[in-house]
């Protein structure tokens, strides 16, 4: 019998809420609350992933506000752009690594170039508690 580690392609969500660079950075913290995510993906016009906007970068918007008076401009000028992406096909024990090692809460899941998915931590914990670990083959 042999041991085959689960993919990250078995437990990431598919259907993602993206924002494109140009997207109004007000609109995107009303996304983040309204999906009541804890990130967004940011995507070109090529839907090639840009960075990606976390309740944290908007925090630090909300205090640029309270400190200059002013909020505006597209996300571009505020998203991160140092991320870590995995491949659709990586182990979903190296991805718990990572997750275990860094203070990432989510991975964009790219393919060919293209935003594919996403893999949270809570996806690698829903694998551990239902029994998915690992398949058998």
């Amino acid at each position: 019998m042999t041991v085959e580690p689960q993919r990250v392609r078995d437990f990431m969500t598919k259907s993602i809420t993206t924002v494109t660079t140009d997207t109004e950075v007000m609109r995107v913290i009303n996304l983040l609350v309204q999906n009541n995510v804890s990130g967004l993906m940011v995507v070109n016009e090529s839907g090639e992933l840009a960075g990606m906007v976390t309740e944290r970068d908007c925090i630090q918007i909300a205090l640029q506000v309270g400190y200059f008076d002013e909020v505006g401009g597209s996300i571009a000028d505020y998203m991160s752009t140092d991320i870590r992406v995995v491949h659709p096909d990586d182990s979903l024990m190296d991805v718990g690594e990572l997750f275990a090692s860094s203070p990432f809460r989510q991975c964009p899941v790219i393919k060919d170039g293209k935003l594919v998915g996403l893999i949270r931590r809570k996806d690698v914990l829903r694998a551990i508690t239902g029994g998915a670990w690992f398949s058998q083959q």
